[in-house]
């Protein structure tokens, strides 16, 4: 069994009891503590869906969306804790409950239990933003889901679970949203002549998720360089 901790807001410490197996960033071992090394690693040249076949469309699918990840696989034979962090990047964990989803932009993860069904989800047509129309999605299947993602400085979290507000934020600096069922964000748009002439607010684009579809959002205080653009059919 895996447990997901935070030390100093910039490093993910896992706990092992017994055997057990967890999926990584690359390169994100910073160190580890057990009774002699009872842990190994695997980087995953496909990904880590089933069987070979199922691996090979996801590797696909992630790669023709712009969502690919390289990961590794680490193999628990025993109690053990070992520690993760990503260029002092602040780490936060979440657990989620059966049938909950956490759709993340795969630059932002970087770990998670294999209670986690994991794949690419399409948005949408007709606004993309610099990463693509594909986001990356986690799906509880277990009582031990536990994801941790990066965000660039502290994060904000935004929820209307509770009090049905519409939430909106700007799609390069969303680093997640999590709910139950399809709670994709719709996307708004602000252009006007204004653009044209080069006097655009620079917030000419944004999610927003109304009461219908009730989220948690979480915000890093930086944006993804590039923008979004509106597509050409």
């Amino acid at each position: 069994m895996l447990t997901f901790e935070t030390l100093n807001e910039l490093t993910l410490k896992v706990t092992c009891t017994g055997n057990d197996t967890l999926y990584v960033k690359a390169g994100a071992f910073i160190g580890g503590e057990s009774a002699g090394v009872n842990y190994s690693f695997e980087k995953l040249l496909l990904g880590p869906e089933g069987g070979f076949g199922q691996a090979l469309m996801g590797s696909i699918m992630r790669r023709m969306a712009g969502e690919n990840l390289p990961l590794m696989k680490v193999t628990m034979k025993g109690d053990s804790v070992t520690y993760y962090a990503n260029y002092g990047q602040h780490v936060v964990i979440y657990r989620l409950e059966p049938g909950e989803t956490i759709s993340v932009e795969s630059e932002n993860l970087l770990a998670f239990t294999p209670d986690c069904d994991y794949k690419v989800r399409f948005l949408g047509k007709g606004i993309f933003s610099q990463k693509g129309l594909a986001t990356s999605a986690l799906t509880g299947n277990g009582k031990n889901c536990y994801v941790a993602v990066l965000s660039d400085g502290n994060p904000l979290v935004l929820s209307n679970v509770d009090t049905g507000n519409t939430i909106t934020a700007d799609p390069d600096a969303v680093i997640c949203w999590i709910g139950q069922g399809n709670c994709d964000p719709s996307i708004e748009t602000d252009v006007s002549w204004k653009n044209i002439i080069g006097q655009a607010s620079g917030e000419s684009y944004y999610f927003a998720w109304d009461d219908r579809k009730r989220v948690t959002v979480i915000v890093q205080p930086s944006e993804r360089s590039g923008g979004i653009r509106v597509a050409v059919d």
